[in-house]
């Protein structure tokens, strides 16, 4: 499993942080126990020695190391002990000045010894619901949310094949590299599918983008006149580089020229990377080839999976 190095990157250096705070206020928790308690910094200054008294009884060579070692235990437990009970007679819990981490099993470090902690797991998933742009969407809309109540006869059927085949594709999106276009009016399922396969996806540890055509094309207009002399990398390189991309509202941009171009560019740079796609339209296949060029056409025809979606809209039958 493999998460984008970004988001890796993030959520190591907020948990860097929230570390780094929680001892802070320990710290703060211990100078004011120390103030009002002396006895406990004594206790303290005992208890650090520990570590050099047990070096100097394997060291000294006298006597039974073993014995020494149990002595010198067994006084480090009474000094805990004493300790806390002293805390606890001034109003405080016996573990009030210890830090309080986020997660006690891995420390805030996000790894439990080599293995990745499932806190941090769970932190590189959100943060990849919210690189993926539809982190909102993702709380409602996901598979098992997903009603074919909304449909009958045979347009049930049909939205039946199009749940499976995309359940499919999210459940095994490490081999599965097929891209897909899905074709219907508003309103009938193709925004909550293409949610749903992208939550699976980025809990695998993927990097999904979403967003609609019009906001592409627009960040690659906005690339297009950056300054050449910005160390930032363009900001549609994400479209281009990401494991899946999800393309909302083919066909609604502002068809010219440079977006048909740039439509081009994506579908042919992640077919020939092997980096499946997404797209939806509520466009039919005449209008999608009066709109654009046979040589897209041809590739969304020809190397995408149509999938058609049918009946009524399903927004206007909950209201």
């Amino acid at each position: 499993m493999s998460y984008p190095r970004k988001n890796v990157e993030e959520v190591i250096e907020n948990y860097s942080e929230k570390r780094k705070l929680h001892e802070a206020e320990s710290r703060l928790r211990l100078e004011k126990v120390y103030s009002e308690i002396p006895e406990i910094k004594k206790i303290d200054d005992e208890l650090r020695k520990t570590g050099s008294d047990v070096i100097h009884a394997v060291l000294g060579g006298n006597g039974d190391i073993d014995q020494k070692i149990s002595e010198i235990k067994n006084e480090n437990l009474a000094l805990q002990k004493k300790r806390a009970d002293i805390l606890v007679s001034k109003g405080y819990s016996p573990d009030y000045t210890s830090v309080k981490y986020d997660c006690e099993k891995c420390h805030d470090t996000g790894y439990d010894g080599v293995y990745m902690c499932e806190c941090f797991r769970k932190a590189l998933i959100m943060k990849g619901f919210e690189s993926s742009g539809i982190s909102n969407l993702l709380k409602e809309q996901n598979f098992e949310s997903f009603s074919l109540d909304y449909y009958n006869g045979e347009e049930r059927d049909r939205m039946e094949k199009n749940f499976d085949d995309l359940y499919g594709f999210a459940s095994n999106f490490e081999n599965d590299k097929r891209s897909f276009l899905l074709m219907g009016a508003t309103g009938l399922g193709k925004t909550h599918l293409s949610t749903s396969v992208a939550k699976v996806v980025i809990e695998k540890g993927y990097d999904v983008v979403y967003e609609t055509a019009q906001n592409i094309f627009s960040d690659f207009a906005s690339d297009r006149f950056r300054n050449s002399y910005s160390d930032s990398e363009p900001v549609s390189d994400k479209y281009l580089n990401c494991d899946l991309l999800i393309m909302d509202d083919l066909g609604t941009e502002m068809i010219s020229q440079f977006s048909v171009s740039c439509l081009y560019n994506i579908i042919n740079t992640r077919l020939n990377k092997n980096l499946p796609i997404i797209a939806s339209t509520n466009l039919s296949s005449e209008e999608l080839r009066k709109v654009y060029q046979d040589r897209i056409t041809s590739r969304l025809f020809g190397n995408f999976y149509i999938k058609l979606f049918v009946g009524k809209d399903v927004r206007q039958q909950k209201i």
